[in-house]
């Protein structure tokens, strides 16, 4: 299996001179790469292959005006576009968006494969450098001196912050000890998961309590003048306090992902369309402060590394309308309504509660019917009408959230 141990890098100012530059090089090939890509689409309906970029690479290099493309490791470059060539894959199968321009404000990288660097008794040489790189390792159990890179990736946030990623290819973990115990989720907006056991996880909504201070920051931005270094000065303020939210907000869904994976054997989600769900412009910013998507693929690749079983639930399964007692299932169930009583057998039921046993339910039923057991990204298909009602899930509470 393919992992990768992220770190803070100090590079020196020779060492940030090199990188910088490769940084410039790697934007320049992807955007006129791109440019020229979509060019030639619109005007004579063809597509371009890997092999006519690498070409048309070449061809720059040996030019006058892009000669300056061989100062730096060829490497990233042409990684650049195996990715811009990966992403237009992507787009054609409908996986992905259209591939954009990159900018020169944004986060940048520059990825060298084992020909770009050298690794020798943890210490790195990147390509075009002449001094090992100056990093902050933090994984103790991890024998620094041993480690064998596949890849190497330097990034810079827009905060100005250096970081280097190792891809390694390494054994799959021995599976986790089975604990016999099964648990449905059910993700929302006040409480960001409520289980079939009981207990309810608060949205600790990241970005609605920095929302303040990085309008601030933000309003401060427009009022200086473009180009100038007090304009730098508080973009760098406004990446910052981005850093920060996306930082707490990763931090809070691994603990949250890590526990759940560590206490059951099967765990049972329902499948969220995070981008219709977006639409909704009064709970874009909230749906979007709670990473529902993050926190699915957290969970799915931590239960494929400990030997989890992971079952997804088909959207349009009546998970809320549907009592957990005795299956009666209702016409119809507002979005205000959080606490309902079954007109078949008289239990009182919580909105999420319900929602949540129904899932694991939903999942065990699908673990039974898998030959193998292992029902990872298994859906419970739609019952009844072949017309969905609507393609907006019913859960989150019609709250208005002010910036």
């Amino acid at each position: 299996m393919r992992t990768a141990y992220k770190c803070r890098v100090y590079p020196t100012p020779e060492q940030a001179a090199v990188v910088t530059r490769t940084f410039g090089c790697v934007r320049l090939v992807w955007n006129k790469t791109l440019t020229e890509r979509s060019r030639r689409y619109h005007t004579e309906g063809a597509r371009t292959s890997y092999r006519e970029t690498d070409a048309a690479l070449t061809a720059w290099k040996r030019g006058k005006e892009l000669a300056f493309l061989s100062e730096v490791s060829c490497v990233p470059l042409q990684q650049t576009l195996r990715h811009q060539h990966t992403a237009f894959g992507n787009f054609f199968a409908g996986r992905a968006r259209y591939p954009r321009l990159k900018s020169r404000t944004g986060r940048q990288s520059a990825h060298y494969t084992r020909s770009a660097f050298r690794m020798r008794n943890g210490e790195l040489t990147l390509a075009k450098t002449s001094t090992p790189l100056r990093f902050a390792w933090s994984f103790h159990n991890v024998d620094l001196a041993k480690l064998d890179p596949t890849m190497v990736v330097v990034s810079r946030e827009p905060d100005g912050r250096w970081y280097l990623t190792f891809a390694v290819d390494a054994d799959k973990p021995a599976p986790a000890e089975p604990t016999g115990h099964a648990v449905g989720v059910d993700l929302g907006l006040t409480d960001l998961l409520v289980t079939s056991d009981g207990e309810r996880i608060a949205n600790p909504r990241h970005l609605a309590r920095k929302a303040r201070n990085l309008a601030r920051y933000q309003r401060r931005m427009a009022r200086c003048q473009r180009g100038s270094r007090n304009r730098r000065q508080a973009q760098t303020k406004v990446a910052r306090a981005h850093r920060k939210v996306r930082n707490a907000r990763q931090d809070f869904l691994h603990r949250t992902t890590t526990a759940l994976v560590r206490s059951a054997d099967v765990i049972a989600i329902e499948d969220l369309s995070v981008r219709n769900m977006v639409r909704n412009r009064h709970l874009a910013r909230a749906i979007s402060d709670a990473s529902w998507g993050e926190f699915r693929r957290q969970l799915e690749y931590k239960c494929n590394r400990a030997g989890r079983t992971f079952v997804v639930i088909d959207r349009w399964f009546p998970s809320s309308k549907t009592c957990s007692v005795c299956g009666h299932v209702l016409a119809e169930l507002a979005l205000t309504v959080r606490h309902w009583t079954c007109p078949g057998c008289r239990t009182r039921h919580d909105r999420d509660l319900n929602a949540a046993k129904n899932i694991l339910a939903a999942g065990r039923a699908v673990t039974r019917d898998t030959a193998s057991g292992d029902a990872c990204g298994a859906d419970v298909r739609r019952q009844g009408p072949s017309l969905p009602r609507s393609a907006v899930k019913q859960e989150p509470r019609a709250v208005r959230h002010s910036s």
